[in-house]
């Protein structure tokens, strides 16, 4: 029935231009848009051209009147500095869009299109484009300025140290750091004898440098400041700052005797435990029993004990025979399964060793294992002579060993690279320290090889040095472990982006 309904078509009524006299539709100034934009300009009195300032050595521009404010060319944050300068000016008409208009990098000049709006004659909108010229003027920044006076130029520096005989700990904190972006603000790295220090130009930055490394390792720290200057006539005093933070010699696979007195408020653990992982927090897991507990950094601190033995002191060791007498225990998402062992030396195969081990799901008759040995140890240690009538086993395995399947990939490259800090090297150890060094750092690697929970936290990047026709054997049959393919591809964009400006450590 509304089809068949009578509809009276609707025109649009037109007027004459009181100007021109061209037939246009109807607004409140009865002018067609080219005579209104010849008789007003709604941009008059805007500013169009405008001087910024800009440090070339951080990129930064200067935002009245002291803040410098970091933006790249063309990004959000510098299309929002720009429309900030001309705040005054956008109070008097109503900002539509503002976009950018390409310009030479090294031309000095900004251009930013804008769209406004104002209201006119008889009320009237009129909307107008206009563009922008920014001038940079090179004038650097104030830390800048300190630091091209004097490099070396520090407000506070960050001494971290660890009292073992191996950097281990400091090449993962170095990939935590890298990742967190912790050390963003360092003007200086440097690699000292047990440690590094960080240097800032900022106390914040260092305060908050101390703080990440607390929420990561178990770590205790006090500062202390010195006065460098003092103008009276202002009261103005300049400090230079110091943080000294140690971390807990306490590092993964350390065999550790507990103190008494921890052992008991652990529920009678031990005393023998193997550190199995260290964050801010330290596991600790009776391979004898497989209870596992967890020392918090107050906790640590507060009794401060240290290892019975280190992972220098691991010694290979022959498999002959594997009887397994528990069910599979998860702890932590980590499996062990309780087993009774035949091994012997590597170096020694006349003496047989019949120990109980937590290593029954991985190992089997013919593998090799690193362990502790306690029956050839002499260990002078406080806390051990404090338990009277403690028998010590043999030996005690702490992981499965591939250094005879590793013999025949030695010299080939990895399919993956981790990144490194821009760090000055301790130069006065020696070509000695050096091959330390590398052989410590290969040693890491493995262990990311070996535990995918150690790299669960870190970003492993591809390396484009590695052949593609042997990709297909990152994983062989080998037994070997390896870095699946898939942990690397999630960080594949980010390593291209990123590899051009880091430094990279095969």
């Amino acid at each position: 029935m509304a089809s068949d309904m009578f509809v009276v078509p609707q025109t649009r009524g037109t007027v004459l231009c009181c100007k021109c006299g061209i037939s246009m539709a109807p607004n409140p100034a009865n002018m067609c848009v080219t005579c209104l934009r010849s008789e007003v300009d709604i941009t008059e009195g805007l500013r169009k051209h405008v001087t910024i300032m800009h440090c070339p050595d951080c990129d930064s521009y200067l935002q009245p009147p002291r803040t410098w404010i970091k933006a790249q060319l063309e990004s959000k944050e510098l299309l929002t500095f720009c429309v900030k300068r001309l705040e005054t000016d956008l109070k008097k008409v109503r900002l539509v869009n503002a976009e950018f208009i390409w310009t030479e990098p090294h031309s000095k000049r900004i251009k930013v299109k804008l769209k406004v709006q104002k209201e006119v004659l008889n009320g009237a909108i009129l909307e107008q484009s206009y563009v922008v010229e920014y001038v940079q003027q090179d004038n650097m920044c104030d830390s800048c300025t300190r630091f091209q006076a004097n490099p070396d130029q520090w407000v506070a520096s960050v001494q971290l140290r660890q009292r073992v005989s191996h950097r281990r700990t400091f090449f993962y904190l170095e990939q935590l750091i890298l990742k967190h972006d912790a050390a963003a603000h360092a003007i200086k790295i440097k690699q000292m004898d047990q440690g590094i220090d960080f240097f800032f130009a900022n106390r914040s930055h260092a305060v908050k440098f101390v703080e990440f490394l607390g929420k990561v390792a178990p770590t205790k720290s006090r500062h202390d400041k010195q006065l460098v200057s003092h103008d009276p006539k202002s009261n103005n005093y300049n400090y230079k700052y110091t943080f000294s933070v140690e971390i807990s010699p306490i590092c993964r696979e350390d065999l550790i005797c507990l103190p008494p007195k921890v052992a008991t408020s652990l529920g009678n653990l031990g005393p023998l435990v193997i550190c199995t992982k260290v964050t801010n927090n330290i596991t600790l897991l009776d391979p004898f029993t497989l209870r596992q507990c967890f020392l918090d950094t107050d906790q640590y601190w507060r009794h401060s004990f240290k290892s019975l033995l280190g992972s220098r002191q691991l010694v290979e060791y022959d498999v002959f025979n594997i009887e397994v007498v528990s069910p599979e225990y998860n702890l932590g998402g980590s499996k062990y399964v309780m087993a009774d062992a035949e091994v012997a030396r590597v170096s020694d195969y006349g003496k047989l060793f019949y120990i109980r081990t937590h290593l029954g799901h991985i190992l089997k008759p013919g593998d090799r294992a690193l362990g502790y040995d306690l029956y050839g140890a002499n260990s002078n240690d406080i806390e051990l002579d404090k338990y009277r009538g403690l028998v010590l086993p043999e030996a005690i395995l702490i992981k499965k060993s591939y250094e005879e399947k590793r013999q025949k990939k030695r010299g080939k490259p990895r399919p993956w690279k981790l990144k490194s800090l821009d760090m000055e090297l301790d130069e006065s150890k020696g070509r000695a320290n050096e091959q330390k060094l590398d052989t410590e750092y290969e040693e890491f690697l493995r262990d990311l090889e070996e535990n995918p929970e150690l790299r669960f936290n870190l970003s492993l990047y591809r390396n484009k040095d590695y052949q593609p026709s042997e990709m297909v054997s990152v994983s062989d049959g080998d037994d070997l472990p390896s870095v699946p393919l898939e942990e690397l591809l999630a960080d594949l964009e980010l390593s291209e982006q990123e590899d051009g400006e880091d430094s990279m450590r095969e």
